[in-house]
């Protein structure tokens, strides 16, 4: 395929591909995710999360992948059909949306980093050590959203 070709999906590359091609770059991330993983952070939470980035980039493989995630892991529905407006809504625990929050900040990124409000009300909510894996965490999901969205992946089935 030439690198202007897209597949019959419109993917310029699938993800099983670019585990492929790249096994290393693919590796390193996962090895990110494993030690989000194991820091003992909520994983309902860092799913929400996950979404929360996906769904700010524009990345339907990592939406839908992290939506499949969720729904094994039984976050409630109402969670997830609200992750996008979850400032409007209230069936997200203050901790929840201090996270929420910062997933936003740092996806968006304004000049200068984070705003202190954002920081402040993550350390009314999380530990240091949580808060410097939910930061990986959020970095390590716009890391993948780009790769996944500028390679335009075919989403994941929902039942996959």
């Amino acid at each position: 395929m030439s690198s202007s070709a897209t597949s019959s999906s419109g993917a310029w590359m699938e993800y099983a591909d670019f585990n492929r091609t790249a096994p290393e770059a693919s590796a390193a991330l996962r090895a990110l995710a494993m030690a989000v993983e194991k820091s003992g952070l909520e994983k309902d939470l860092t799913e929400l999360l996950k979404i929360r980035a996906s769904q700010m980039n524009g990345c339907a493989f990592c939406t839908q992948f992290h939506l499949n995630a969720a729904r094994k892991l039984q976050v409630p529905a109402e969670k997830l059909d609200l992750v996008a407006v979850w400032q409007d809504s209230p069936v997200f625990s203050p901790r929840e949306r201090a996270a929420l929050e910062w997933t936003e900040q740092l996806t968006e990124m304004p000049r200068g980093g984070a705003s202190r409000d954002a920081y402040a009300a993550l350390q009314d909510q999380f530990a240091s050590g949580e808060i410097a894996f939910l930061t990986a965490a959020i970095a390590n999901i716009n890391a993948w959203n780009r790769i996944a969205a500028g390679l335009r992946f075919t989403p994941p089935r929902r039942d996959a």
